[in-house]
């Protein structure tokens, strides 16, 4: 057997494949990587499919110096700012968003760190449009308090999301005004405080195929039930608005990879995914099972509608 072949047997039996095995499927041919990520999505996830449409509640020039993002302090690109919108507004939206198929909604706000009377808006946007709504509802706000995630959970968030990015070596080289550390507090506060964790990070940014994996182990040890794979979308006038988008191989290498060290986890295929020439849809055949739909915070994403069609049609279980 293929050291491919090898590793899959040994997490389809229970077992964690470590960084130096993970290593190994860097250099192995692709196809019998994407069929070996699939079979192990299939076994510990089965044909269960993950949807999250998100709203962006507040935009604008931020603070934090982060090189991937258009929005950030040391970027020229050009931004929409607007504020954080009333309660009922949010609600509403969220109701007009859920359609049928879509499990969670998330409310997501540029920024270091959403205020506490933001906060309290958000609670009151969540606690609303439950009273109407199944879907769980996750947030990501920037680095939280501990007292505002107990806020977040009595209003009924069930799930915090707060990307590592990369590994903790490669970070400072995306961003200095927070830490690595910073992330990983604000994450573990909240698996603390009984809320789900959404944690993944940006591809195509100069990291190594080392830091991929290290980010990997990371989210495997914090424990994060939703991994989003979002691929860089270099925005003109951002620091790295001249790079080049990653290639569809390197973006189902990624997925599998990840697959083979979070077997059981919701591979959420994020931003990025204009960029690929099948919309990253087969992806979903290289062990992603999961996507955040609609527009996100920073780029264009892909419609709900279209994301629904798509996944039934690739049967896929809403």
């Amino acid at each position: 057997m293929t050291n491919v072949q090898e590793l899959k047997q040994k997490v389809l039996s229970g077992g964690q494949i470590g960084k130096a095995e993970a290593m190994e499927l860097v250099s192995a041919d692709l196809q019998e990587l994407t069929q070996a990520a699939d079979e192990i999505r299939k076994t510990f996830c089965g044909q269960k499919f993950d949807m999250c449409a998100v709203m962006s509640i507040r935009g604008g020039r931020c603070s934090e110096n982060c090189r991937f993002c258009p929005q950030a302090s040391v970027s020229v690109s050009d931004i929409r700012q607007f504020p954080v919108p009333e309660a009922e507004v949010m609600a509403r939206e969220a109701e007009k968003n859920l359609l049928p198929g879509i499990r969670h909604y998330g409310f997501v706000a540029s920024g270091r760190k959403l205020g506490e009377e933001d906060i309290d808006k958000v609670c009151r946007a969540v606690a609303d449009a439950r009273k109407k709504s199944d879907a769980s509802f996750c947030v990501s706000l920037g680095l939280l308090t501990r007292d505002d995630l107990k806020k977040l959970k009595a209003a009924g968030v069930a799930r915090i999301h707060n990307n590592l990015e990369t590994s903790e070596s490669f970070f400072p080289k995306l961003c200095t005004s927070h830490t690595w550390a910073d992330k990983w507090k604000v994450a573990r506060m909240a698996r603390e405080e009984g809320l789900e964790v959404c944690s993944g990070g940006i591809f195509g940014v100069g990291e190594s195929w080392e830091d991929r994996i290290d980010l990997a182990l990371a989210e495997r040890e914090l424990g994060a039930q939703s991994v989003p794979l979002n691929m860089l979308d270099p925005v003109k006038g951002s620091p790295m608005g001249n790079y080049p988008v990653l290639d569809k191989d390197t973006v189902l290498r990624i997925t599998a990879i990840f697959r083979f060290l979070l077997p059981d986890r919701l591979l959420r295929l994020a931003a990025g995914r204009p960029f690929l020439p099948d919309s990253g849809f087969s992806a979903f055949r290289s062990g992603a099972n999961a996507s955040i739909t609609g527009d996100m915070l920073n780029v264009k994403g892909i419609t709900a509608q279209k994301d629904l069609e798509t996944i039934r049609n690739m049967n896929f279980c809403l």
